[in-house]
């Protein structure tokens, strides 16, 4: 994930609105905020067990629900690349684009003031009042289109070459 884009405190967030911390539960928070990476409900269980080996399925499932509702994380499908599993990551102060490379699995996140004025445009011409916004776009990273390039520029070489050859 970018460090670019600026997420929200969820600790902060939910001391403030007197929300109870359990260990277990400060855990898990603890490995969402922290993620470098979108995380399924199974990494999650996983990393947090390494702070707080108690924690079960439930408490993350449960908790997942609470940051949803109180809409502190957002739930992404990203493409659906790994299946029908779903991902998480603390809301960011901005929306986002999420970018799925087919290719290689990456997620790339982007953001533009393009972005925030399409929001824009689409509030003010329908009259409609955004509350989420989510938006995922699949192809090929940078570095998958420039091997798939070059792969392709070799394969015309090689066609090339057998076509002058037989000749």
């Amino acid at each position: 994930m970018s460090h670019q884009i600026e997420r929200r405190a969820l600790l902060d967030e939910l001391v403030s609105k007197g929300i109870r911390l359990t260990a277990q539960r400060r855990a898990l928070i603890e490995v969402i905020q922290e993620a470098k990476q979108h995380l399924d409900a199974g990494a999650l269980l996983e990393l947090a067990r390494e702070r707080e080996p108690n924690i079960d399925r439930a408490t993350v499932y449960r908790t997942i629900e609470l940051l949803k509702k109180l809409r502190l994380i957002d739930e992404l499908d990203l493409m659906h690349l790994e299946g029908e599993k779903h991902y998480y990551e603390v809301k960011t102060k901005r929306d986002h684009v999420h970018l799925a490379c087919f290719r290689c699995g990456r997620i790339e996140e982007f953001s533009s003031p393009l972005f925030e004025g399409l929001k824009a445009e689409i509030s003010k011409q329908a009259g409609f009042t955004i509350r989420v916004t989510r938006l995922e776009v699949g192809g090929n990273c940078r570095a998958c289109a420039a091997a798939a390039e070059t792969s392709d520029q070799q394969e015309d070489s090689k066609a090339k070459t057998a076509t002058m050859l037989s000749h």
